[in-house]
């Protein structure tokens, strides 16, 4: 086994490289911040109106944050009900 010796501003770069290093890893890490869809965003990606939506929120299908008069639904929620309602196919393997 070879040992290999350092200077002590060698062995100082080294170590803040790898706190750099450290640190892009740990922020990468950080789990994504929500996404907030408002409601006509909503309508739009599940192809649905506005009684549709209305209804789905007064029968607590989906959950909504209302700020006003707007309407935020979180897309992990809209995820959620998709998840939920999903129906695997009756055909074969």
């Amino acid at each position: 086994m070879d040992a290999i010796i350092f200077t002590k501003d060698q062995f100082t770069d080294l170590m803040s490289k790898l706190d750099a290093i450290q640190s892009q890893l740990s922020t990468k890490a950080d789990p994504k911040k929500e996404t907030f869809l408002d409601n006509q965003e909503f309508l739009l990606l599940m192809k649905i109106s506005k009684r549709t939506a209305q209804t789905w929120r007064d029968e607590g299908k989906i959950s909504f944050s209302q700020v006003g008069n707007k309407i935020y639904y979180k897309l992990s929620d809209v995820e959620k009900l998709l998840t939920e309602h999903y129906n695997k196919s009756f055909k074969g393997k």
